[in-house]
Formats: structure tokens, C-alpha cells, sequence
């Protein structure tokens, strides 16, 4: 009897912290629309960027809920409340100074007018009969508030193109600006690796047997078998796959090896494998899985079979989903090869290329 034994042995490198860097995911909690308590239905404001002290949009969306004459309309933000009946407080750190309107549609004509303070924006337009209809303005370069919390909108309009007067309809609106929110997760590095004689579904838990007979010996038939490995990482580099062990032995009598690749012959001291699918003689298969890499030469060629203790035999260089090879082992013996019992423990080490 004669018997090959399979062990598996898993190697990791040292991993360096500056070597991988966790994964930043970034969730921004904005709330960036509200909504007003009159009048002015409906009417929505949205903020592009809802970072404090951020430069960014505001768009402002307001209905006018019958025809009537219009020729500006006042926007304000105070800190303290929407109420008209409130004096408005400039909210710290907010500024309209630089603001432009860059899109405006339902009504056109619309312009700004200069500026009584930073937290009040006049949009004035030559006087006309319009609505009911539903504006919508983009103000560009709007300058948020400089802390987070909650901020208040005053929306007006008028018949004057100057804001005077009594205003036709108004509206207020509640907004907030928040700190941008970061979540961090680690995703560790992993190498799956694992050897055994069968590996149904390329799922490791499912691997069994560590041990392979050859049965009887002939130098007219080539004894032949196979095994098989799976393996994934997410290492940047990919992996490396090792065999090592002694050739086919029997106390001082050894079955040698086939140090140079070299095909299959009968008659003759032969021990070897391969990664591939061989026909002379028919053992093996292909690799399966959606991973990445490949047998390295010449354990890639079909029907040549060699082995050299030491060897990387399959690699990949990149990150991997799971991958499975069969190895295919062949021996052959010369006529002459004293009789015993013969036998080789091959140790298969996987390592994550970090």
C-alpha cells in the first residue's frame, strides 16, 4: 500500500497599521427642507450644503395662491423665529452679501436689489399681474450660519418693486444646519485558505479528507489521484500557494521526483504533479470560481507534471473571491523499485500577499 498524506497549514504576514486603511464612510444627516405656517402654500426652502459656515444654495420654492400684482419679494433669516411679529435676530455667521440668483422660473424678471443687511435679500422685478403660480428661485454663494441648530425663514411679497408697502402674502419657514456626521468601519484583512481531498461547492466547511491511496504500484500503470484547495483574500497584492514536503519514500528507497516538468512514462521513477485538467493520463480539472489566479509554470501545462519541494504552485496578484484548484498527482516506478510500502506528507501553505 502506498499513501500520500495531505495537511494544510495557513500563513499570514505581519500586517502593518499604515498597510491598510479602514474604510471612511461618510453619512451627512441634512435636514434641508421645511415648511411654513401660512399663507404662502405651499413654500419649501432647500439648502445645498447644511454644514455650518458652509458656502452653498438656497432654493427657494413658493406658490402664490391667487392672481395679484407682484414686484418683489423680501427673503429674511433670523435666528429667533418665523413670526413677523418678532424681531429678527441675523443669525451668527450668516451672510447674504455675496449672493446670487442663479436660476429663476414661474416669474422671470427678477434681479437683486442692494442689500440693507447681511441676512435680508430683496428680489425685485417691474410690477405685473401674475398667478396664481408657483415660484422658484436659486440664490448661489449663500454663506450658512457658523454653528449648527435651528434657523428661521421670512418670506414676503409685495406689489412695490422696492418691498414697500404692505406686503400681498408672507410665509416662514423653520431650517437647521448640522455638523456633518462621520461613521468608520474597519474591515479587517482576511486570507481563507483551506486543502483537502474533496471541497464540494468551493465552500471550505464542506472540506474532508486529508489522505490519499495509491492502492498497488505498477511500472505498466500510472497511479494517479487528486486533491483540491480553496482559497480567497482581500489582500491588495493577492496570495501565493507553497508545497513542501519529501518525494514518495519507503525507509531508504524513494520513488524520485520529477524535478523538471516532464510527461507521464511508465517503466520509470516518476513522482509529480500539476494544477490543471491532463488527459495522459486523464486526471484533474480546471480551475472554478469567480476569483483570480492562475497555476504558476510549469504547473499550468497540461500533461507535464513536476515537483520541487518549496514551489509556489498557484498565485494571484490582487484581491480574490474564492478560488479553487485541483491538484493532480501522478506516480510512476521503474521495474526494479524494491517493494514496500511508500509515503510522503505534502504541508500546503497559502499566504495573503498585504
Amino acid at each position: 500500500m502506498h499513501r500520500v498524506r495531505l495537511t494544510t497549514r495557513l500563513h499570514y504576514l505581519s500586517l502593518w497599521a499604515t498597510q491598510l486603511l479602514p474604510i471612511a464612510l461618510i453619512l451627512f444627516l441634512n435636514v434641508q427642507v421645511a415648511y411654513g405656517l401660512s399663507l404662502l402654500e405651499p413654500r419649501l426652502m432647500y439648502i445645498g450644503n447644511d454644514t455650518p459656515g458652509a458656502v452653498t444654495s438656497y432654493k427657494v420654492e413658493l406658490t402664490l395662491p391667487s392672481s395679484e400684482t407682484l414686484g418683489s419679494i423680501e427673503v429674511q433669516y433670523c435666528s429667533n423665529s418665523p413670526l413677523f411679529q418678532v424681531t429678527c435676530v441675523v443669525p451668527s455667521g450668516f451672510s447674504l452679501s455675496a449672493a446670487t440668483l442663479s436660476y429663476q422660473s414661474g416669474v422671470s424678471g427678477f434681479s437683486i436689489s442692494a442689500l440693507s443687511n447681511p441676512n435680508t435679500l430683496i428680489l425685485t422685478r417691474t410690477p405685473s399681474t401674475v398667478g396664481p403660480v408657483t415660484i422658484v428661485l436659486d440664490l448661489s454663494n449663500v454663506t450658512n450660519q457658523s454653528s449648527a441648530g435651528e434657523f428661521y425663514a421670512r418670506l414676503q411679497t409685495f406689489a412695490t418693486a422696492d418691498a414697500s408697502g404692505t406686503p400681498t402674502d408672507t410665509g416662514g419657514l423653520a431650517l437647521i444646519v448640522n455638523n456633518a456626521y462621520t461613521v468608520n468601519a474597519y474591515v479587517p484583512p482576511y486570507l481563507l485558505f483551506c486543502v483537502g481531498v474533496s471541497i464540494p461547492s468551493l465552500n471550505c466547511a464542506n472540506a474532508s479528507g486529508n489522505y490519499i491511496n495509491f492502492g498497488y504500484l505498477s511500472a505498466f500503470t500510472t497511479a494517479k489521484a487528486t486533491s483540491q484547495m480553496v482559497v480567497a483574500t482581500n489582500a491588495q497584492n493577492g496570495y501565493s500557494i507553497q508545497v513542501a514536503g519529501s518525494t514518495m519514500t519507503s525507509g531508504n528507497n524513494i520513488i524520485n521526483p520529477l524535478t523538471l516538468n516532464g510527461a507521464s512514462s511508465t517503466g520509470t521513477n516518476q513522482f509529480g504533479l500539476n494544477l490543471v485538467s491532463n488527459t495522459s493520463p486523464a486526471v484533474g480539472n480546471s480551475i472554478l470560481g469567480p476569483g483570480t489566479g492562475y497555476p504558476t509554470t510549469p504547473y499550468d501545462e497540461p500533461n507535464l507534471f513536476k515537483y520541487n519541494s518549496g514551489d509556489v504552485i498557484a498565485s494571484s496578484t490582487q484581491a480574490s473571491d474564492l478560488r479553487e484548484y485541483t491538484v493532480s498527482y501522478i506516480i510512476n516506478i521503474a521495474n526494479n523499485q524494491p517493494a514496500g510500502y511508500y509515503a510522503t506528507t505534502l504541508t500546503y501553505v497559502g499566504v495573503g500577499n498585504f
